[in-house]
């Protein structure tokens, strides 16, 4: 059997059994469960990375218990600003979008510029109207509605105030998803997509889609997804840094990963984790908090599904 892999997230922070009714928990993992079969049944059918990746980030984007697509989070202006980034490892090409608003599945349009542009970014309106030359699919305002991170963004709004996605109680939730995958033909890719902040203001831009912080892919070593606050992460370049420790300093991907989230990020107070693959099919879900929504598959092995970090 060749081998092949693919690991996702739903975000991460702080995530804890005693705040979480067993029946939410157990649509959350329902739903990583249903983003992950997809993109193992393409992967098992001889599909590549890259679609792989981008089917599971698109089941995630349609489901409204995460930040991404349907249900995102409303930034200052009450308004849903969705941002995302692909990437393939095989040639380094990529794409991403920020600050777009109405686009069904922000992923496919970054897919896109990839794709079908000369660029690797567009950002609003500009990206809007390259979405709709393309024809991707647009939703209106009320398709992203919900109710729960309507009423968070009440008790904030009109203050320079931010929030993370259902940061109550004291809690600080990062709520991007993403996929990594490894196909049967050695090549590996990397998606993610985000609301980003509660109010956030400004037109403000997190690391999910910049590629090199959020997202990163090559074939020489690894692809990963990051998730948590943005700023340390673009800060300490993430996703590329553990490209690059495995490249230049010859470590596995345990290591980088380790180094990388516990130490590196740890020091610049930058709370999350991330999802990686390498081109062994390695599999790492590392993260510096009390939970991460997580899902992984390797070929030939059972799924395996965790949110808490006893998991």
């Amino acid at each position: 059997m060749k081998r092949f892999a693919i690991a996702i997230h739903g975000g991460s922070g702080t995530i804890l059994r005693s705040h979480m009714p067993q029946e939410k928990e157990v649509l959350y993992r329902k739903g990583l469960e249903e983003a992950l079969s997809a993109g193992y049944a393409h992967l098992e059918q001889g599909g590549t990375a890259l679609d792989a990746a981008e089917i599971a980030v698109k089941i995630l984007e349609d489901n409204a218990l995460f930040n991404a697509g349907k249900g995102a989070v409303f930034d200052g202006d009450g308004k849903h600003q969705l941002d995302a980034s692909i990437m393939r490892g095989d040639t380094l090409e990529a794409g991403a979008v920020a600050g777009v608003r109405g686009v069904k599945n922000p992923i496919s349009l970054a897919r896109k510029v990839m794709e079908e542009s000369a660029y690797v970014m567009m950002i609003g309106r500009g990206a809007e109207k390259f979405a709709r030359l393309h024809k991707i699919p647009f939703k209106k305002a009320d398709y992203f509605f919900d109710q729960l991170r309507y009423d968070q963004w009440l008790r904030i709004k009109d203050t320079p105030m931010t929030m993370l996605d259902h940061a109550d109680k004291g809690e600080r939730n990062f709520s991007t998803v993403g996929a990594v995958a490894l196909d049967q033909a050695g090549n590996l890719a990397a998606a993610t997509s985000t609301g980003g902040m509660t109010n956030k203001q400004y037109g403000r831009v997190g690391d999910s889609p910049i590629i090199g912080s959020g997202t990163y892919a090559d074939n020489k070593t690894c692809a990963v997804c990051c998730t948590g606050h943005g700023e340390p992460f673009m800060r300490a370049v993430a996703a590329h840094r553990l490209s690059a420790l495995m490249e230049y300093k010859g470590v596995s991907l345990k290591e980088a990963a380790h180094e990388l989230v516990h130490i590196k990020l740890e020091s610049m107070q930058g709370k999350g984790g991330l999802i990686a693959v390498d081109r062994s099919g390695n599999i790492e879900l590392a993260f510096n908090c009390e939970g991460m929504y997580r899902a992984s598959r390797v070929a030939g092995k059972a799924p395996y599904i965790g949110i808490f970090d006893t998991d």
